[in-house]
């Protein structure tokens, strides 16, 4: 014979258990719903509740992380990524690098390289001020060095998130040979993201020219790499069209006999390291 008070406390348990349960499935399984400024339901979506099954607070409806990547590095990448895509679409045709508008300019293409990438970037130290790459220093201004070593100094503050690193100027009062031990060195100094200006005499021309280097200097090898527009090329019915070099390589001594001559010299600008991403 079965026991009715028993029986009857066990259906009670069972009846509670099988009321958590289906609670319990109920709270994890909810509805979102997203209405117009009318009132009309747009989507409806199941999600789950801000804790899920493992105890942890949902992040639905936050913002995605930019991702582990420094802001910086990323910066200096989209440069680099830019310019190896122009590279692949120029498919080493010549480009018109003769008005101010045209961006196959030397200066003009490694300023268009930072423009398209800047507005992603601020500095921690002036988040609200937008990131802008100064123009070179007029001719009118410059003597010693000559027209092309120097930017406009142009304050952080004002969005300019670059700094000299190291600077080379020719020196009357050293022998050639002491100059160019300065000048090697001063090279040594190169790291990824730098851009570089320099008044140059050499094989391709003479005057100012403007080119960012995609690695550090290698020891090993004593060579550069880098990537500009319009350091090689040749007149079209009285213009000038310029080609795109991505990875370019040289010998350190191949800028040094570019650079070292009396009145001319080259300046390493780096990016600060308190570049953030834009909030």
């Amino acid at each position: 014979m079965i026991n009715t008070n028993t029986y009857r406390g066990r259906l009670a348990l069972v009846l509670v258990c099988l009321l958590v349960f289906f609670s319990m499935n109920a709270a994890a399984e909810v509805v979102i719903t997203v209405t117009g400024s009318d009132g009309e339901i747009i989507s409806q979506t199941e999600g789950v509740t801000d804790a899920d099954a493992t105890g942890s607070e949902s992040t639905a409806g936050e913002p995605a992380p930019e991702g582990d990547k420094p802001a910086r590095e990323a910066l200096i990448d989209d440069i680099i990524a830019l310019a190896q895509a122009e590279y692949d679409r120029t498919g080493g045709r010549a480009q018109r690098a003769q008005y101010s508008g045209d961006i196959y300019v030397c200066k003009n293409f490694t300023v268009y390289l930072f423009k398209q990438n800047a507005a992603k970037y601020r500095m921690a130290e002036f988040p609200d001020t937008p990131l802008i790459i100064p123009d070179n220093r007029p001719k009118k201004e410059c003597t010693v060095p000559t027209y092309g070593v120097e930017w406009k100094d142009i304050p952080a503050a004002e969005g300019n998130p670059f700094y000299i690193a190291a600077q080379f100027v020719y020196n009357d009062d050293l022998s050639k040979q002491e100059n160019r031990e300065l000048a090697r060195e001063f090279l040594k100094q190169v790291k990824r993201g730098d851009y570089f200006q320099m008044s140059a005499d050499y094989y391709y021309g003479v005057g100012a020219h403007s080119m960012i280097y995609i690695a550090d200097y290698d020891p090993e090898t004593d060579t550069v790499h880098w990537c500009d527009s319009n350091m090689k090329g040749e007149k079209r019915n009285g213009e000038r069209y310029g080609y795109v070099q991505f990875d370019a390589v040289k010998e350190i001594d191949w800028f040094v006999d570019a650079f070292c001559h009396k009145t001319r010299g080259a300046t390493l600008y780096r990016l600060r390291d308190d570049i953030i991403y834009a909030p």
